[in-house]
């Protein structure tokens, strides 16, 4: 099946964030726009406004690194999955989708900006906010201000309660003890200044690659220290 353009030679694109699953924005493009995409590994698309072929980026530096082009179904609709540069949105914004609806009115107080791109982000936000508060008033806080022993000794104790419940308990306590342990590793990643991201971009690296060279690539690099 070829792609499905309208009467104007035009397919609407989506680009998503490749690690977080993120809809950055829609957009235009044509058969040129797809080869030029296809074969630069950058994304291209078509402005209906300038009449013209357009390489997300080229001006502002905010490129978008293509990782796979997808179809839909009816073949009538293109899906770019990107690594994004800087902000996806000529606003500024990391995504163009920052507006929420109250009907068919548009809500632009402050929570309604920038959706969260998942749960693992936004957990860590909040626990970064609350570097600075009331130890007695927060546990998150009380955490912080006892530093990386504290938060090692709560990675272990419950690292060694989710080993428990997959052993002999039911499903809902493994899931209970699985998210105290992601909370506390945030909250070390937070410590150390590290992004949860990362932990996607490393992800997204190893997609593709065996398990077993992969782990022969760590003890190379090892070796090689």
């Amino acid at each position: 099946m070829n792609v499905r353009y309208d009467k104007n030679g035009l397919v609407p694109v989506i680009a998503q964030d490749a690690r977080t699953g993120r809809i950055l924005m829609l957009a235009w493009a044509n058969r040129e726009a797809l080869s030029a995409t296809k074969e630069t590994g950058y994304a291209h698309y078509y402005s209906r406004s300038r009449s013209a072929l357009w390489k997300k980026g080229e001006t502002s530096g905010h490129l978008q690194t293509v990782v796979a082009v997808r179809t839909d179904c009816d073949a009538d609709t293109i899906l770019y999955q990107v690594h994004q540069e800087g902000a996806a949105c000529h606003t500024g914004e990391p995504t163009c989708f920052f507006r929420v609806l109250d009907g068919d009115q548009i809500v632009e107080d402050g929570p309604a900006r920038s959706p969260d791109s998942g749960m693992v982000e936004r957990l860590q936000r909040v626990i970064e906010s609350r570097k600075g508060d009331d130890p007695s008033s927060s546990y998150t806080a009380s955490l912080l201000s006892k530093g990386m022993p504290k938060v090692l000794e709560k990675i272990a104790e419950e690292s060694a309660e989710l080993c428990d419940a997959l052993r002999e308990e039911e499903d809902r306590r493994v899931v209970s003890e699985a998210a105290d342990l992601l909370y506390h590793v945030l909250v070390g990643f937070v410590e150390r200044g590290i992004a949860a991201e990362e932990v996607d971009m490393e992800l997204a690296r190893r997609f593709g690659v065996s398990g077993l060279v992969e782990k022969a690539s760590r003890g190379r690099q090892q070796t090689d220290e």
